[in-house]
């Protein structure tokens, strides 16, 4: 198997800018040699938008969804829309698909988050189906499908990555995706994740708070992590890698409706594990630990406003 191409991503679009104003962000990012933009559905902009306006204003950009919960689309919708932006920047698109969490499906969706492992490899399976353009009668263990043929066609079929944080999902990512897509986890973590994916591509969202002030990284970190970190599926996550005794406090504190005890709880050296941040060399060194580990597309997602966001990509992209 040939080793996947390193490349260098970045999580759009960057806060306190609307969409429109991304054209002169999304130009500038391919001057400065980044490959990859990506980006997220978790309350703001949908996952496609924001890649059909870097399609058209910088078409030399692979584009990845990182990533579209396989739950809020019915298949033929899902199939659309990734013909779509495969037919708008043809080979240049990465098709990122995962569970998401119960957070976003049941309460935000009123899905009912079952079979997260088993909806995802159907979706995979669908999507692989699909985007040949044959007709798909097909009685998958999520779903069905009854005659559903894609009209548009796909010139080039897209990698299909898989967000994958325990076992299960990391082996399905390497079996059957073209990659996994990783997220709150250390440098070190990744030596535990990438043996699972065979090695084919793992994308990682890091992310990067441009500040040298120590108190502001550990207030806005413990939250973030807080935030996340008692999300029932990264819950498991950190579980699974050990960080069950270290976290557990913050777990029973929360549970009891202390979060700001519970946020204080989170120790600052975690932080430092989760958070990427100091000044610009520090910064980028911190990203290459985790390449260095086995991340092949690092996409910073950086914790500031766009000013800040393209102030730090300068200086990854400078540091490199």
């Amino acid at each position: 198997m040939t080793a996947p191409q390193r490349r260098h991503g970045i999580t759009v679009p960057f806060d306190g800018l609307s969409l429109a104003e991304h054209r002169d962000v999304f130009r500038e990012l391919v001057d400065l040699g980044f490959t990859d933009v990506w980006s997220a559905e978790s309350g703001g902009a949908d996952a496609f938008t924001p890649l059909v306006l870097a399609a058209a204003w910088a078409p030399e950009l692979r584009l990845g969804t990182a990533i579209i919960p396989a739950y809020t689309r019915g298949a033929m919708t899902l199939a659309s829309q990734v013909a779509s932006l495969c037919s708008a920047n043809p080979g240049h698109f990465a098709v990122g698909i995962g569970s998401s969490s119960n957070i976003i499906v049941e309460r935000w969706n009123s899905i009912p988050f079952d079979k997260p492992y088993q909806r995802v490899r159907d979706t995979v399976r669908f999507l692989r189906a699909a985007l040949t353009g044959e007709k798909i009668t097909e009685e998958y263990e999520t779903f069905a499908v009854n005659g559903f043929k894609l009209s548009l066609p796909v010139a080039q079929q897209p990698p299909i990555l898989i967000a994958a944080l325990r076992e299960g999902m990391l082996k399905l990512a390497g079996r059957e995706g073209d990659g996994a897509i990783i997220n709150w986890l250390s440098a070190d973590d990744v030596n535990v994740v990438a043996p699972f994916v065979g090695g084919k591509e793992i994308m990682a969202r890091l992310f990067v708070f441009p500040t040298e002030d120590r108190d502001l990284v550990n207030y806005v970190g413990r939250r973030a992590i807080a935030q996340y970190l008692n999300v029932p599926v990264y819950a498991a996550f950190h579980e699974w890698l050990g960080r069950g005794e270290l976290l557990q406090p913050m777990w029973d504190l929360w549970k009891a409706g202390d979060r700001k005890a519970a946020t204080e709880a989170i120790p600052e050296s975690f932080v430092d594990e989760l958070i990427i941040w100091g000044p610009p060399q520090k910064i980028a060194e911190h990203i290459e630990r985790y390449c260095e580990n086995g991340v092949t597309t690092p996409a910073p997602a950086i914790m500031g406003n766009a000013e800040q966001a393209m102030a730090t990509a300068r200086a990854i992209s400078a540091a490199r």
